[in-house]
């Protein structure tokens, strides 16, 4: 099950994709529900729209917080030069952040050097507080692709994150929430990146080094977790700059692609090279 949030000129609704890959009687199309699954019950409205003239959204805006988790794949870890944590290292992006597929990643005045970092992201179904590894399938609605956009010459001066990960515009999330992995599958998924249709980052979520049922296990044992609260999990090797004018896409394993373009704060260089 895909599900997504979209607009087709009025406000934000919620429906079940449905893809020509799938085979079913309806291909390419979106059928609309009555309300937001991540809040409530809901049903099928009966009324379909085609994906072609639906406007995707950010498929969740976290009513609480986004958890980042910095280092969780060794090679990445190296490649910056840094040692690999023993426990997770988690950090917060607020929910401001959040941006939906084609929408503009800002690049920050502040920062000389912003970087793409594609990551597979957890989307939590349920309050839950202390969750034991083997019950983390049990508080997981799904799954979406996530860019933990970073102003990476800001995370060494600043000694903590919150401007270098937690700026307008650096949670980009979509195209949909994926709902039908377990927790194993998910957990053996391939990661790509590419900047202006060139590959930078190409690598399996087997190779996290907490995986995904230690990630939830572990950030709940300190925070209350929320419907709708996101997890990143991590970016693979091969992360590099961006400049306004490129695009940006994270694609992962049967869950579809994320695309942005990155903008200039200055509206009258939208389009030019920092």
């Amino acid at each position: 099950m895909r599900v997504a949030r979209f607009s087709v000129g009025q406000d934000p609704r919620y429906g079940l994709v449905e893809l020509a890959e799938d085979n079913g009687p309806h291909p390419d199309t979106i059928g609309v529900l009555t309300g937001d699954p991540l809040a409530m019950a809901v049903q099928f409205t009966g009324e379909r729209v085609p994906l072609s003239q639906a406007r995707l959204l950010a498929p969740v805006i976290p009513r609480s917080k986004v958890v980042g988790v910095g280092r969780n794949y060794a090679a990445h870890a190296a490649e910056l030069g840094n040692e690999v944590p023993q426990t997770p290292l988690t950090f917060y992006k607020p929910n401001t952040a959040v941006i939906g597929p084609g929408e503009p990643i800002i690049y920050p005045s502040f920062s000389e050097q912003v970087s793409f970092e594609g990551e597979l992201a957890v989307v939590i179904g349920r309050i839950c507080k202390e969750v034991p590894v083997e019950r983390a399938q049990d508080v997981i609605f799904g799954y979406t692709i996530a860019n933990d956009v970073t102003a990476r010459d800001k995370q060494g001066p600043d000694k903590q994150w919150a401007r270098a990960k937690g700026f307008d515009t650096s949670c980009p999330l979509g195209p949909w929430i994926t709902s039908h992995y377990s927790i194993e599958e998910a957990g053996e998924l391939m990661i790509t990146t590419t900047l202006d249709g060139e590959q930078r980052q190409h690598g399996s979520t087997s190779l996290m080094i907490h995986p995904i049922a230690e990630l939830i296990a572990y950030i709940s044992s300190f925070t209350t977790l929320l419907p709708g609260d996101v997890i990143l999990t991590g970016t693979p090797e091969g992360v590099g700059l961006m400049i306004p004018g490129q695009e940006v896409s994270v694609s992962i394993e049967g869950m579809g692609t994320l695309t942005n373009k990155v903008i200039s704060a200055d509206p009258d260089h939208a389009g030019e090279s920092k």
